[in-house]
């Protein structure tokens, strides 16, 4: 059983910065692909960025250029560092994990963390 834990969440202002991280035990983490989705009350679940098992990235059109997903395969661990944050980036942030880059892409991972409140006030 994959066990993510999500940290870094909280409220900034608009314009700054949030750094979450999303370590992962009980999984060879090395060979997952991770990724963050994140959700408002009322909407579904949004895919926000995806890294691959070999480093591949890619994003959502809302956060490209303001947002960066990163590994570090040696803590099982993946980051979203978030810079020029807006009051619409304001959700739950959730981790997510799976062997298969579609199952992250899709919102279907064999593995959720437990989400992570980020407000972003205006």
């Amino acid at each position: 059983q994959v066990q993510l834990v999500e940290s870094g969440g909280g409220t900034v202002q608009a314009g700054g910065s949030l750094r979450l991280s999303c370590a992962a035990f009980g999984t060879v983490f090395r060979l997952n692909v991770m990724g963050w989705h994140r959700q408002v009350p009322g909407k579904q679940r949004e895919l926000v960025a995806v890294i691959t098992s070999g480093g591949t990235v890619m994003y959502a059109d809302s956060v490209k250029g303001r947002f960066t997903i990163s590994r570090d395969n040696a803590k099982s661990a993946v980051y979203l560092q978030m810079d020029s944050l807006k009051p619409e980036d304001t959700a739950v942030y959730y981790c997510a994990s799976d062997l298969r880059a579609a199952a992250v892409r899709t919102g279907t991972p064999a593995s959720w963390g437990q989400g992570i409140q980020v407000t972003v006030s205006s």
